[in-house]
């Protein structure tokens, strides 16, 4: 199968370099410069310093070059990319009259609409295009090096997902299929929302009691949250949904956890995100999250605190002490 991978990041990179060990990949990255360069030293110095990428992969900023008879196109851009995406996607097939069909690898929502991915493509794309999801516990780092990782591949048509599934399915890199679109897209969204709140705790050096208490309601809020935009619950429970969480919050790699950590020790969230370097998508889908939220009547008071330490200038501890003082219940 031939795949073009849009978007030469960390995790863009990672998933060319795992997928070119059974199919032929196209990276495409949008910088002339860094893209000649990945090239040349078939390293990508910026985003995933120290994994090589495999002689077979063709490393091109030319979008049609990428794109031409590609049988998939996995989008790694960030969410708000997304709709530029497709709509180059869609200029460079017209053509052709046939799109091919569109996965997409970044979790959150849309900055400016608080759509989801599949919202927003469902949109733009004719009617008929196969699509889907790809999600779950992943390091860009660990997936690069060829380290076990299992991730899930949800689609708008249960076999495209299954075929697709299998397709990218190697020994390293484990593909699951789903149809629930809505749970792996937004488990994939609110695992880094609590994933800066278990940084925060940690930063506040609270223990690991603390944390397994986070991580397990910050569960309980994505659960109640899912379960009202339609999706599934058992989706929470797996690799998109506890799985990620897990990872996103407890793993030293996470951008999202040491937003939560930085954040902690008093630093601004201006100051975070320009020394970060990668984006962290936490920070804008906590702001999403909560809207939707308060417009399915659900209540989630972590994501509740974690808003009012990004965008309240509240202090993380009386955040704390906000969350501490709800009234005991049943769990």
């Amino acid at each position: 199968m031939r795949i073009a991978v849009l978007g030469a990041g960390a995790w863009g990179t990672a998933l060319a370099i795992a997928l070119a060990r059974k199919h032929n990949v196209n990276l495409w990255g949008r910088d002339a410069a860094q893209m000649q360069a990945i090239a040349i030293s078939r390293s990508n110095q910026h985003y995933l310093p120290g994994a090589r990428l495999d002689d077979t992969i063709c490393v091109t900023a030319a979008f049609g070059d990428a794109l031409a008879g590609a049988d998939l196109a996995l989008i790694v851009t960030s969410t708000s990319g997304l709709p530029d995406m497709i709509t180059a996607i869609l200029a460079e097939t017209k053509t052709a009259k046939t799109v091919p069909p569109i996965v997409w690898a970044c979790k959150g929502f849309d900055k400016l609409t608080g759509k989801l991915p599949h919202e927003t493509i469902t949109e733009l794309v004719p009617e008929g295009t196969l699509y889907g999801a790809l999600s779950g516990p992943s390091f860009a780092d660990e997936v690069a090096k060829g380290l076990p990782c299992a991730l899930t591949l949800a689609a708008n048509d249960q076999a495209f997902a299954a075929e697709m599934a299998g397709a990218l399915n190697n020994n390293a890199l484990r593909v699951y299929s789903s149809a629930d679109l809505i749970g792996v897209e937004l488990g994939g969204a609110l695992k880094n929302v609590m994933a800066i709140a278990a940084g925060i705790s940690d930063g506040m050096q609270l223990g690991l009691n603390a944390r397994a208490a986070l991580i397990t309601r910050g569960l309980a809020e994505m659960v109640r949250l899912g379960v009202a935009m339609g999706g599934k619950p058992e989706t929470f429970m797996g690799l998109t949904g506890m799985g990620d969480l897990i990872l996103t919050a407890t793993g030293n790699l996470s951008r999202n956890r040491k937003v939560g950590m930085l954040l902690a020790e008093g630093k601004s969230l201006d100051d975070i995100l320009r020394d970060l370097g990668h984006v962290a998508e936490g920070v804008n889908s906590a702001a999403a999250a909560l809207a939707l939220a308060h417009k399915h009547h659900v209540k989630m008071p972590i994501t509740e605190a974690v808003n009012a330490v990004l965008f309240q200038n509240a202090a993380p501890r009386d955040a704390l002490k906000a969350l501490l003082a709800r009234e005991a219940k049943a769990e």
